[in-house]
């Protein structure tokens, strides 16, 4: 039979423990000449292993200052990447929290020392991610058309977009927005692809959405006033007679350029109601026949003085 060989556990990886050891005495040699120092620095605060079903609330800052001492050689080669503070979400639960940033959160080379981090501790609200909420996408535009002209319809397509995010912020979510869409000077319509997004800047679109705002630039209506329009009466008693002081109005309308032309006082109707009333004087109100063509604006007076006999 072979004799066994002793093994002990001290002897396993003898050969990398004795590099880890002649490392740190080279280490310890090279420094031992550098003065010890202290550093600051504005390092960015990283979150990490978070859930997908938890997310963070609050202006928790980007970065914290960190101070920091070893010798001056090692913190003078520092790099951008060489600190890092780190919060670990993985194991967190909705609610709010505080992260004492002093407790390890802070990973340095070998050699350095923290010894201090502003703020010392980091407050976050963490909250349940809510369902995607399906709202109206509605188009921003700004400006003024060519003068003349006038903003139309404006319609979006799509219609709508899926928006995710922590739960209290969805419910309170009414409508996405898009990128401002610019008519200055426009005379004719205008159809542009924008970017869709939220105001609420903890909420954010499920997916990245592009959308087409179409405006439509049209004739600016005109307004006009007819003078003269003679006043008529209506329902007159049987064997009454009537005079009205005055017996003629000014009318304004408004309404668009090509259905402006032409109208003068004889197209508008202007009249007063007498039904069931007797002989006397009496102040009527004046009415004017509703136009599908334009929009009665004003009429002057608006009253007319009557005698019935």
């Amino acid at each position: 039979m072979a004799p066994q060989t002793l093994s002990l556990p001290f002897f396993n990886d003898i050969w990398l423990k004795l590099f880890a050891v002649v490392l740190a005495v080279l280490l310890r040699l090279a420094v031992a000449g550098d003065p010890t120092v202290e550093r600051g620095l504005h390092v960015p605060l990283e979150l990490e292993n978070r859930p997908n079903s938890i997310e963070v609330l609050g202006d928790s800052p980007d970065t914290v200052e960190v101070r920091l001492r070893g010798s001056s050689g090692v913190l003078r080669r520092l790099e951008a990447g060489d600190v890092a503070a780190i919060i670990d979400l993985g194991s967190e639960r909705p609610g709010q929290r505080l992260f004492n940033m002093t407790d390890g959160r802070v990973r340095v080379p070998l050699g350095v020392e923290v010894t201090q981090v502003i703020p010392s501790s980091v407050s976050l609200l963490l909250e349940a991610e809510g369902a995607p909420r399906l709202v109206p996408i509605v188009p921003l535009v700004s400006g003024m058309p060519a003068d003349g002209f006038m903003v139309g319809q404006v319609t979006v397509e799509p219609a709508t977009v899926e928006v995710v995010g922590p739960l209290s912020r969805l419910r309170e979510l009414t409508d996405a927005v898009t990128e401002t869409v610019d008519v200055t000077d426009a005379s004719v319509p205008i159809e542009q692809s924008v970017t869709v997004g939220v105001a609420e800047p903890n909420l954010r679109l499920e997916t990245p959405v592009t959308a087409v705002v179409s405006v439509d630039i049209v004739r600016a209506p005109v307004a006009r006033t007819l003078s003269d329009v003679p006043v008529s009466s209506e329902n007159l008693g049987p064997g009454l007679t009537v005079s009205m002081i005055p017996d003629r109005v000014s009318v304004s309308i408004r309404g668009a350029l090509e259905l402006m032309r032409g109208r003068d006082a004889g197209l508008v109707e202007a009249s007063i109601d007498l039904a069931g009333l007797e002989a006397g004087r009496y102040n009527l109100s004046v009415n004017v026949e509703p136009q599908r063509a334009f929009e009665i604006t004003d009429v002057q007076p608006d009253f007319v003085s009557v005698s019935l006999r």
